[in-house]
């Protein structure tokens, strides 16, 4: 007898094959059959006029501390999300060298924005080595599985200590050190490694990241520890010098090359269309065509939509932010904040002000918010208004709806309009700012990428930027915009969800899930098509020690199933905790 049966779907198996009408039967967790059922089942569940998909692949989160404290995995568990991937971009919390925690915190609060305070809280830190780190969080329940990759950072901090931070090189014994400890940690289960190299990324302190300057030898002598294995994955993020030098990007990319090849391994790296340098996307789409077809195994992570931020007064980021002006009232409730703006003398004040330097010493701030800060009336043209609570934000606005355009109509600054709408209410307004892939007022550099048959879903960064962004949504963006709503140039529905599912369990190697067949895991979604939709952003004060963080619901998402349990239900999540850690020596 069957344990429950999807009847009468349109199944889109996540191959890539176009959908077609069958039921599925699921039993012990796995799939048993597909096609047309009429065997015993205990429970039987309507599913005409619904999608039946696999469960959702994240390769790219950031839940290493959020992993700690939520079994859940909220917000990915109500967009679709079955398996996610952390340890993402070299940041992360193991290995962990017992008293050196603020370092670890210090690194994962400036890089992916998560309050210090929640991480002191909510991270545990009963681990050293990074095998006991996975032994810790496999023994939490969960309701996702997870895959972890070893982080550069915390690697290089555990081998050389002082130095690593200071930026120091390698020397040969360290690098023989952190491949060991890499090696042990692939032999444990590890799904690969990775590794960041971009001036973007900064500790709290303001500090570059310990490995953002490795050289060619520790990359090559980290990627050896692969040697002989079948399995895992390197991940890297880098921006290939470019707020240093345009020329440095084939240098740079060298490197790429040279880890993938001491690898030996499926190597993906991020991919955006970035300003400045809007071409570069382009030159890595060569650089990895030409790499492929001499065999090396490189990847390109691509998002679905631009790759910004949620600014406003309850944000960690806004235009007014360094401001004196501002910064007076900056410890009032927001909407006394709100109220403060509005007073006439004040506002007067504020916008003949100039901004004092956001990034430097003792600050997480990234470079580029300086450079798009002096650029304002510039970058306003690409700065759209999202009213507090609207429902299905527009990912994909006109330039006639920008900040931009508003004050050329009003025939007043840029930003005014800005601070106007900032102040409005009780100061819950939001301004949606795509930084990167929307240098065009579109989304047609990203149309390109999606189609590019190295590109990978990924960069959600769920659990990270939790005071800019929710990203974690862009899985359901994926199949509302690019699928159902966007009037031209739309994917195929089984593009979309090859994308989410079959391609990205293949790159990791995880052969059990990601396409609907039998004798695979039963991790599936049950999608209504019409009611799917993404929820608009909401400021929430759920981390540990009262810590803020954006998040999004999605509607439409009748069921989700892990293992053939029950995750989610119509938005709402269960009490079922089927998540486990995947370790990648045990034969998927």
């Amino acid at each position: 007898m069957l344990d429950w049966v999807l009847e009468g779907g349109t199944v889109v198996d996540g191959s890539g094959s176009a959908p077609f009408t069958a039921d599925v039967g699921v039993r012990d967790g796995r799939i048993a059959e597909v096609g047309r059922i009429t065997g015993a089942a205990r429970e039987r569940i309507d599913a005409r006029g619904a999608w039946v998909t696999p469960g959702f692949v994240d390769i790219h989160t950031h839940y290493d501390g959020q992993a700690s404290w939520d079994e859940t995995f909220s917000p990915s568990i109500l967009h679709g999300m079955t398996t996610v991937v952390m340890g993402n971009c070299g940041v992360g919390f193991a290995p962990h060298v017992p008293g050196r925690e603020a370092d670890l915190i210090a690194l994962m609060e400036g890089v992916e924005d998560i309050p210090g305070v929640a991480l002191l809280e909510g991270v545990a830190f009963d681990w050293t080595s990074f095998t006991s780190y996975m032994d810790a969080l496999d023994a939490r329940p969960h309701t996702l599985d997870f895959l972890t990759l070893v982080p550069h950072d915390p690697l290089r901090m555990a081998v050389m200590g002082e130095r690593a931070l200071a930026q120091q090189a390698a020397t040969a014994e360290d690098i023989a050190a952190m491949r060991a400890q890499l090696r042990e940690a692939l032999l444990a289960g590890a799904a690969g490694f990775s590794t960041g190299r971009t001036d973007n990324h900064r500790t709290s302190r303001g500090l570059e990241t310990p490995a953002s300057d490795a050289g060619a030898a520790e990359l090559v002598g980290l990627g050896q520890a692969f040697e002989g294995l079948s399995h895992g994955v390197v991940q890297m993020v880098s921006d290939f010098d470019l707020l240093r030098s345009p020329d440095r990007f084939d240098p740079e990319f060298d490197l790429v090359e040279q880890l993938a090849q001491a690898a030996g391994r499926p190597l993906s790296m991020t991919w955006m269309q970035r300003d400045p340098g809007g071409e570069q996307w382009k030159a890595m789409r060569a650089r990895v065509d030409a790499a492929v077809a001499r065999g090396l195994p490189l990847y390109l992570q691509a998002a679905p939509r631009g790759i910004g931020v949620l600014t406003g007064l309850e944000a960690a980021f806004h235009a007014f932010m360094g401001f004196p002006g501002f910064r007076e009232i900056a410890h009032l409730p927001v909407a006394q904040r709100a109220a403060a703006m509005r007073e006439p003398a004040r506002k007067a004040r504020i916008l003949s002000e100039k901004s004092e330097r956001q990034s430097g010493a003792n600050s997480a701030v990234p470079p580029i918010v300086d450079i798009l800060l002096a650029r304002i009336e510039q970058v306003a043209w690409r700065m759209f208004p999202l009213a507090a609570g609207d429902a299905q934000p527009d990912y994909e606005p006109p330039v006639t709806a920008s900040f931009g355009a508003r004050a050329r109509a009003r025939g007043c600054t840029a930003l005014e309009t800005l601070y106007d709408h900032l102040a409005a209410d009780d100061g819950g307004n939001l301004v949606y700012f795509p930084i990167f892939n929307y240098n065009d007022g579109n989304l047609e550099a990203v149309r390109e990428m999606l189609a590019h048959p190295r590109a990978l879903y990924a960069l959600s960064d769920a659990g990270a930027h939790v005071g800019t962004i929710c990203d974690a949504s862009s899985s359901t963006f994926l199949l509302t915009h690019w699928v159902r709503d966007r009037a031209s140039g739309r994917l195929p529905l089984e593009t979309a969800v090859h994308l989410l599912s079959g391609r990205n369990a293949a790159y990791l190697g995880l052969h059990d899930r990601g396409r609907i067949a039998p004798g695979l895991r039963a991790d599936l979604n049950l999608i209504d098509p019409q009611a799917l939709a993404v929820g608009a952003p909401q400021i929430v004060h759920d981390l540990p020690a009262g810590g803020r963080r954006f998040l999004q619901r999605a509607s439409g998402y009748r069921a989700t199933w892990v293992a053939g349990r029950c995750v989610q239900r119509e938005g709402e999540i269960t009490a079922e905790r089927p998540g486990r850690l995947v370790r990648m020596n045990a034969g998927r």
